[in-house]
């Protein structure tokens, strides 16, 4: 069985890359629209037992508690929440966790803080017996396809979920997810087109790198190394995207598209869309239509593979109902290159990074925020 491993080959110039060519890279916008909106969208039970219903269970950690058999109501935070975005390819492709997010709510569950891990970060993986990987360094994204190894079998994502989860536990010292998600990016489109689009700002005009103006793709340079045709345009300012434009403009992360930060700049974009996906579901035009709000549910139900350790996707709504877009506040993780002897080998945090885990910790992140502005994300 093919097993892909990254980190691996000369140093590359741009921060963050190693991108597969085919990937969508966003985040799980899904999965976070999923648990916030559960609550708010309640209308009958019905429609909870019909979303219940849609979304897929895995045992994404391991202990074999994947779904919850009745209604609970006792979740207590403070809550971490792991949350995988992943590009499905052929069965037998191992998968790369394209998009590795966190969601932490206070103990409280009014607030949240959300921070990205880049996926290129240079991690020590541990070892995994379930998948006979006895551990090494290597980039994060690689953690889901070493652990979903299975001998004789296609490759299993939920059991690679659970590698990743314990290699993000050891970066971030968090001891444990108390829930976990993965989002397939093939159904994202779904999700958006079912709320009839999404509306948020966008700093400065972005070209694209993969789609023409109608939505196709652009064809490959004879030669490879880039593309040829007209570019789909995000303009500045207030614009209401459909579902492939949102998924294409948060993948760019080129300067020559318009993004001087690279992935610093898609991570950014990635949690603005977080924000204006959740802004949207909450919104009168999809709480008070039914049938608008059956599919968005529906869809995002079928993009999702969902772990609660014992608690259902409903409970976690319910448990999230005071929860607002306002409320959460995107965190930025500075970084840099990693370089040994000339050769890159992945991305690396500043040390104040260590600091930001201690203060998640010790529940003290709205104290190291106003210390390190910097990592604040601010923008819309």
């Amino acid at each position: 069985m093919l097993v892909v491993k990254a980190g691996k080959g000369g140093r590359k110039p741009s921060m963050w890359s190693g991108v597969p060519r085919w990937a969508q890279v966003c985040t799980v916008f899904g999965t976070v629209l999923m648990m916030l909106s559960g609550a708010v969208l309640v209308a009958s039970e019905a429609l909870m037992a019909r979303y219940e219903g849609a979304v897929g269970k895995a045992d994404l950690f391991g202990d074999q508690a994947a779904g919850a058999k009745e209604r609970k109501s006792d979740i207590k935070g403070p809550l971490n929440i792991l949350l995988v975005g992943i590009d499905p390819r052929k069965p037998e492709t191992p998968p790369l966790a394209d998009s590795v997010m966190v969601l932490h709510v206070p103990a409280g569950l009014d607030r949240a803080y959300l921070f990205s891990l880049p996926r290129d970060l240079y991690v020590q993986i541990p070892q995994f017996g379930k998948a006979d990987f006895n551990g090494g360094q290597d980039k994060l994204n690689a953690a889901m396809s070493y652990g979903s190894r299975k001998a004789g079998q296609n490759p299993d994502a939920a059991q690679g979920f659970e590698l990743l989860a314990k290699t993000v536990q050891n970066v971030t010292g968090i001891p444990r997810f108390d829930a976990g998600a993965i989002i397939n990016f093939s159904g994202f489109i779904k999700i958006v087109d079912a709320m009839g689009g999404v509306t948020m700002n966008i700093e400065r005009e972005v070209r694209s790198e993969h789609r023409e103006p109608d939505g196709t793709h652009r064809k490959e340079r004879p030669g490879g190394g880039s593309y040829l045709g007209p570019q789909a345009v995000y303009q500045k300012g207030n614009q209401h995207l459909k579902g492939w434009q949102a998924l294409d403009y948060v993948r760019q992360r080129y300067p020559k598209n318009g993004v001087p930060d690279g992935d610093y700049g898609r991570q950014r974009h990635q949690q603005q869309f977080v924000k204006a996906m959740v802004s949207q579901a909450f919104s009168a035009d999809v709480v008070t239509n039914p049938i608008k709000l059956d599919k968005v549910l529906r869809a995002a139900g079928q993009s999702l593979i969902f772990s609660g350790r014992g608690h259902s996707v409903v409970d976690f709504g319910l448990a999230l109902k005071g929860l607002r877009p306002e409320s959460i506040q995107m965190v930025k993780l500075p970084g840099g290159s990693l370089i040994e002897g000339g050769d890159y080998k992945g991305e690396k945090f500043v040390p104040e990074v260590d600091d930001f885990f201690t203060a998640l910790k010790n529940e003290q992140l709205d104290a190291f925020l106003l210390e390190h502005p910097q990592f604040q994300n601010k923008n819309k």
